[in-house]
């Protein structure tokens, strides 16, 4: 049987490859629709679930990167010329 640090940083690896997988499944030009958007939102919920545990830098900083493409762009307005924020 494989010891519970080895196990750990089996599972922090499936984790890295994971997120690199949802990352790259972000692009604004993959996630157009309602529920593909949807589909998003909860595979990052559920890989934010998964990492909640890790104690691996990596696993934290694609959490936060995955929390990164849930938020809308943002865009300047500009009314009669003047940008608007």
């Amino acid at each position: 049987m494989r010891s519970p640090a080895n196990i750990d940083v089996a599972l922090d690896e499936m984790l890295v490859n994971l997120a690199a997988i949802v990352l790259r499944l972000s692009k604004p030009e993959l996630t157009r629709t309602p529920e593909a958007r949807r589909a998003l939102a909860q595979s990052v919920h559920q890989y934010g679930r998964c990492a909640a545990r890790s104690r691996d830098p990596r696993v934290h900083e694609l959490k936060t990167q995955l929390e990164g493409t849930l938020k809308p762009s943002l865009r300047i307005v500009a009314v009669d010329g003047v940008k608007v924020a």
